[in-house]
């Protein structure tokens, strides 16, 4: 554990002193965003454009998460097992992607629908039955969505048979 916090704490220096525009919090044990890592990071969070927390035990990620990085175009949350994401996602303007790959989701995040600028939404390796095609059919900037190894209803891989303008992984391509 002292370990895993001394990575944290190790990389969160090397953000603030390097005035990096990304914080790489992969592989750290995190089984929730350390409240302390917003008041170090209180300076230069406006900066930061990308941020990896993969393959961590994230149960959740909190609304002050998306507050804080307001400047977010990458946000990496891969191997983790989040059953949901805070409404607050939908206000995300910078936003270009999103990997929610093999985490625990059951529904598709209708939030991530809201932002505009999203281009690529990883969602493979997770339990969703239903995606909202229309919605997502509407939105503006995206060009790519996987859904490998999902639970896919039958109306919902019959929907994404049909042309759509951005690219689609799914289970029931031959």
């Amino acid at each position: 554990m002292a370990e895993a916090v001394a990575k944290v704490a190790r990389r969160i220096n090397e953000t603030v002193e390097e005035g990096k525009d990304s914080l790489d919090l992969s592989n750290c044990k995190l089984i929730s965003f350390p409240d302390g890592v917003f008041k170090v990071l209180r300076s230069v969070s406006e900066n930061i454009c990308v941020v990896t927390l993969a393959d961590n035990e994230l149960k959740a990620i909190s609304s002050k998460f998306f507050s804080t990085f307001t400047q977010l175009r990458e946000l990496d949350l891969h191997g983790n097992v989040l059953t949901k994401l805070p409404d607050v996602v939908g206000e995300m303007q910078h936003l270009t992607s999103i990997n929610l790959a093999n985490n625990s989701l059951s529904i598709f995040p209708d939030k991530l629908t809201e932002i505009a600028t999203l281009e690529t939404i990883n969602l493979e390796g997770n339990s969703i039955t239903e995606i909202p095609v229309e919605k997502l059919s509407n939105m503006p900037a995206l060009k790519w969505l996987n859904l490998k190894s999902n639970l896919l209803d039958s109306n919902t891989q019959s929907a994404l048979q049909s042309p759509h303008k951005f690219d689609i992984l799914s289970t029931t391509e031959s």
